[in-house]
């Protein structure tokens, strides 16, 4: 599984990235595989960060409205961009990546909190994320 996590923290970057840039996270991701392929140096893009950026940018609209609706006395531009950006990756890998145990997800966003973010974020992030999990069969439902 340490593949999954180092999966998870390039697909961190990326959209940490691309937020910063406001640039578009696909673009981003197609300039880290460039750079992978060009410069032994860069680390390789693997598939499942692929699949989390493509996944996240398909559903980027809806995941930042369930940010804004269920952060308690945030707004999406006041929060911390490193954790706006671990959200809205876990937003993604919880509700549309079945095959990853939702225990998985919200123990792997908020590590990267404890290493990317303030002393608070971790539970703020299990907090939103643990929400999100317990409304999951209803917010899957509101999609279809």
């Amino acid at each position: 599984m340490a593949a999954r996590n180092t999966a998870r923290k390039r697909a961190f970057q990326i959209l940490f990235e691309g937020d910063q840039r406001g640039a578009d996270v696909l673009t981003v991701l197609a300039d880290w595989i460039r750079l992978s392929r060009t410069d032994t140096r860069q680390p390789p893009v693997s598939e499942y960060t692929m699949q989390l950026v493509e996944g996240y940018a398909q559903h980027a609209r809806r995941i930042d409205e369930l940010i804004a609706q269920y952060a308690v006395g945030w707004t999406l531009d006041r929060m911390p961009v490193v954790d706006r950006n671990i959200l809205r990756l876990g937003a993604y890998e919880l509700i549309w990546v079945d095959e990853t145990p939702d225990a998985v997800v919200l123990d792997e966003m908020v590590q990267l909190a404890k290493e990317f973010s303030t002393d608070e974020s971790p539970s703020f992030v299990n907090g939103l994320l643990g929400r999100l999990k317990d409304l999951k069969p209803s917010l899957r439902r509101e999609e279809a």
